[in-house]
């Protein structure tokens, strides 16, 4: 698997360029956010490490970057601040993940295994009761009508889809979407505003203590 690791300092970013190739990955290196975008433009990057604080360009700048151009590469984002608030506007600018410095490499590799698989068990178009979602272009149609999603609605919704009409718990939404962060009443709202969207009738089945799966409409 391809990946990009974006880290200005160079000690740091060398140490774990290494130690993550001898993992099995490709790994490129890029030392401040302009030079991450050409990288991505260059290659078929899967993966990404990115940290927040760059030269030249922000981190942050390189995710909105990236989302506005709705590339499907998989962000883990790095940074110092690692406070709720931090947490939760990186998540929304687009990460995928977030992991606070000092991490423990360990924990890196666990959240690079599972962002790599949330890489290949995503088909690129899923259907299922009227609802077309791209995963690469990040985009939503309901019976070929377009349907604005923020990122938290379309994560939901490719998770729904992956789970092929099997039933996916409020908790296991959590884990996947808010990263265990959040509580249940913010999974069920969003869940709520996604099948308000997507109109009638409502693709989304629910029943109590099994969570929601996508129907089967005639």
């Amino acid at each position: 698997m391809r990946l990009l690791l974006v880290e200005d300092e160079r000690e740091l970013a060398d140490t774990l360029a290494e130690g993550l190739r001898r993992e099995g990955y490709a790994v490129e290196v890029a030392y401040d956010g302009r030079a991450a975008l050409a990288a991505v433009a260059a290659a078929d990057i899967e993966l990404m490490v990115l940290d927040r604080d760059l030269p030249v360009l922000t981190g942050d700048a390189v995710c909105r970057t990236l989302r506005a151009q709705r590339h499907p590469v998989r962000i883990l984002m790095l940074t110092a601040a690692g406070g709720l608030d931090d947490r939760v506007t990186g998540l929304d600018l687009g990460a995928d993940d977030y992991l606070a410095k000092p991490f423990a490499y360990l924990e890196l590799l666990a959240r690079l295994r599972a962002l790599g698989r949330r890489v290949h068990d995503a088909a690129p178009v899923m259907e299922a009761a009227g609802v077309r979602c791209d995963t690469a272009r990040r985009l939503v149609e309901r019976d070929g009508r377009p349907v604005a999603v923020t990122r938290k609605e379309l994560a939901v919704l490719e998770t729904l889809l992956t789970a092929r009409g099997g039933y996916v718990s409020v908790d296991e939404l959590r884990d996947e979407v808010w990263q265990g962060e959040g509580g249940r009443t913010v999974v069920k709202a969003t869940v709520h505003t996604l099948r308000r969207k997507l109109g009638h009738p409502d693709p989304i089945d629910s029943a109590p203590g099994l969570g929601y799966r996508m129907r089967e409409l005639p």
